[in-house]
Formats: C-alpha cells, sequence, structure tokens
C-alpha cells in the first residue's frame, strides 16, 4: 500500500481532539485504503491494535450492521475499560441512522471516531443535526500528478518517470488509484471508470435524491461534461434540451447539479469579480471529480483539451486549500482566483502559447490584476518557462510538483 502522506498530514493535527473525523471523497478516490493507512500510523504511534475498531460497510461480514441500534452494540461490545478507542467507520452512509451511533458513541465512551462516506449530503445535514460543531471533514481526492509519479516509481522500481511524458500519461489515465498500482491501457481504464461513474451515480445521487427521471439526469451529466470550462447558467442548458425537443425545468437543472454535487462528480466554481471584489451569483463554471470521467462517459476529443487542463489545475488548487473562483476582471476572464489564508494567486491556463497574438490573450487579463499577488499563465509547451511582466509562465508539469 503506497502512502498519502498529504492527507495523513492534513488529519494528524485532529488526531486525538474531540471531534468526528470525516474523510469524504468520491467512491474509489481511496478512502478505505486511507483508513488502513491512518490505522498503520495510529500502531506506529503505539496504539494498541485492539484498541483500533475498523469497519468496513461494503463487507459482507457486518451486512447485519443495518441499523443505528446494532452498530452502536457492536462497538460497544468491543470496548473495553476506560482507555481510549479509535473507531475507523468506512462507508458510513450504508447504516441507517448512523449518526445517531456516532454522537452516542462520542458521549458515552473514551473514543475517537474516524468515518468516510461518499456523498457530501450525507456527511452535513445529519452531522449538522447531532454533531454541530463537533467535526472537521477531510476531503480526499483522486490521485494528484505528484501522487501519480510516486505512484509510478512504486510500480515501476529503478525507473525515474519523465516528468512531461507522465502528465500526458496522466493527463489520458485519470487520478483514481486503481490504475496506479497496476499497468492498464487507457481503453481498460475508462471502462472500468465508467463502472465507477455508474455506481456514483446510482446509489450516491439517483437513490439518494430520489430522482426517477435517470434518463434526463444523463442528458444533463453530458452537457455538463461537453461543457467543462465554460460559463455554465440553468437556461442554457434549459435551452438547449429545448432545441432537442427536451424540455426542462431550471430549477431541475439546478437540483440535479446539487445532486451531482454532492456524490463529487462535479464541483462548482463560483465567479468572482476582481475590480467589484465580490462573488457573482450567476455564470459560474463546472468541473469534474476527475477527468477520467468524462473520457468514460463522453470519449476522448482534443477539443476539450483545454477544459481538461483546467480541471486538473483547479483539482490541485483545492487539494492544496485553496478557496477557487473563476475570474473576472472587466470584460476579460482570468481562469483561476484561488485564495488560502490571506494570500491569493491568479492563473490563465492554455493548451499552448506559440505565437505572439495567444500569447498576449493570455497574459492581458493578468497584466491588468496590479496587485503583488503571484500570477501564472501555465501551458502544456514544457521548453517555455519565462517571467513576462511579473507572470510565471510555466509548464504545467512543474506547477503541479513545484509548491
Amino acid at each position: 500500500m503506497i502512502s498519502r502522506d498529504l492527507y495523513l498530514q492534513e488529519i494528524g493535527p485532529f488526531i486525538d481532539k474531540p471531534l468526528v473525523k470525516i474523510i469524504s471523497g468520491i467512491r474509489r478516490c481511496g478512502k478505505s485504503a486511507f483508513l488502513q493507512m491512518l490505522r498503520d500510523h495510529l500502531i506506529d504511534r503505539g496504539i494498541p491494535q485492539d484498541h483500533i475498531i475498523l469497519i468496513n460497510f461494503e463487507s459482507f461480514t457486518v451486512a447485519d450492521l443495518t441499523d443505528a441500534s446494532m452498530l452502536y452494540k457492536h462497538i460497544a461490545g468491543l470496548i473495553v475499560g476506560p482507555k481510549r478507542y479509535y473507531v475507523l467507520l468506512d462507508e458510513i452512509q450504508e447504516v441507517s441512522g448512523w449518526e445517531k451511533a456516532v454522537n452516542s458513541l462520542m458521549v458515552d465512551f473514551n473514543a475517537d471516531v474516524y468515518i468516510t462516506g461518499s456523498n457530501s449530503r450525507l456527511l452535513s445535514s445529519e452531522l449538522a443535526t447531532f454533531l454541530a460543531g463537533r467535526y472537521v471533514e477531510i476531503h480526499l481526492y483522486t490521485l494528484s500528478f505528484s501522487e501519480h509519479l510516486h505512484f509510478r516509481q512504486q510500480l515501476r522500481p529503478g525507473i525515474i518517470p519523465d516528468r512531461y511524458q507522465s502528465f500526458n500519461e496522466y493527463l489520458r489515465l485519470g487520478g483514481f488509484p486503481l490504475f496506479h498500482t497496476a499497468e492498464y491501457h487507457t481503453e481498460t481504464a475508462w471502462k472500468i471508470v465508467y463502472d465507477i461513474y455508474s455506481s456514483v451515480l446510482l446509489r450516491d445521487t439517483i437513490q439518494r435524491h430520489n430522482i426517477r427521471d435517470v434518463e434526463l439526469l444523463e442528458r444533463v451529466v453530458r452537457f455538463v461534461f461537453d461543457n467543462i470550462g465554460n460559463r455554465f447558467s440553468g437556461k442554457n442548458v434549459a435551452d438547449y434540451f429545448k432545441s432537442q425537443q427536451r424540455k426542462i425545468d431550471i430549477n431541475t437543472v439546478y437540483n440535479y447539479l446539487k445532486a451531482l454535487e454532492s456524490a463529487f462528480i462535479v464541483y462548482r466554481t463560483p465567479r468572482y469579480d476582481v475590480k467589484g471584489k465580490e462573488v457573482l451569483k450567476t455564470q459560474e463554471k463546472y468541473y469534474v471529480g476527475d477527468p477520467s470521467l468524462i473520457y468514460a462517459v463522453m470519449g476522448y476529443h482534443d477539443r476539450m483539451i483545454g477544459g481538461i487542463l483546467e480541471n486538473i489545475v483547479m483539482l490541485e488548487l483545492r487539494r492544496r486549500g485553496y478557496q477557487v473562483y473563476t475570474g473576472k476582471w472587466g470584460e476579460l476572464e482570468i481562469d483561476f482566483v484561488a485564495e488560502h489564508t490571506g494570500s491569493r494567486i491568479y492563473i490563465q491556463v492554455s493548451y499552448l502559447v506559440n505565437d505572439a497574438t495567444t500569447l498576449d490573450r493570455e497574459l492581458n487579463p493578468l497584466r491588468g490584476v496590479k496587485d503583488h499577488y503571484p500570477k501564472y499563465l501555465l501551458t502544456m509547451d514544457k521548453t517555455f518557462r519565462d517571467n513576462i511582466d511579473g507572470i510565471l509562465v510555466m509548464p504545467i508539469a512543474d506547477f503541479l510538483v513545484e509548491r
């Protein structure tokens, strides 16, 4: 098992604190493996193995633990004495009323509780009722490019991967950890991702939100996937469906999008007016939880490369803890305005800038912003690295591994 140190470092300060630790993320992003890593980490810290209770609710061995009462009784029977126990519960949403059991464990025992789940709404509304102010969320993403390089080094010992060649591989393969522990042809990988996508759509979207018109939901998904990196409005979607002789209410569009967000299939990126210093209510953008989801549903098309590159950068910024927006500077667009603990960065993403006209077009929105925060133009051109008017132009692959 290859460690994901970024998340162990993130959760470290909360170990032994009186908070429920929630590890959220799309299915198959590595949450179960992370709980096992966390168990090993606790053992390395000197915690006795018999004081660590790890339960995976997707396992048939615990199929009878279907409700909160059964879960509570099961765990209570494993706790002996007043010493602290570490309770790790994987895919907790499979248990009806689980939040009551978690709350009681915190109240009745000296327990440090960690849970994972694949639906953000599940881990917000119920917990807000029972554990208000007593939980912290750690969001797990699919593999970053840095993790991809690390996994590849473990898979191919003795071979130092070429960064730029590896980025092309990462671009086509995506970041689901499964594909980085063995060799997969891209077509095979996309077929497996489609199965993951179908499972997420059914279990964490359709069933969770009682969506009846599945065919219409899938059409909305395809529209979003086909417009990654483009400004978005519910009216645009409704007008598109109208042209296809299908009617859809704008409220239905946004309800479907919220359901997709809650399952981490898509991430909404609000629009920020840099001049006006305000978050705008319309014309946001949507990106996917992993680029391979687009390939699995839509196939790979070169015309999508710009949006895919933006998607990779957006996910990386979120991994680094940034609040991410798309930017508006007057009439010009900035791909990303990202803020974190009082700092900010501006980013433009372009496939290639191999002529002066393209270069100026990409730089001009950043040139207009006159503050002291870092500004980047990221490109697939591995030979183009420069500082132009205070804007650092560099390969995307370098930005993803250099901090």
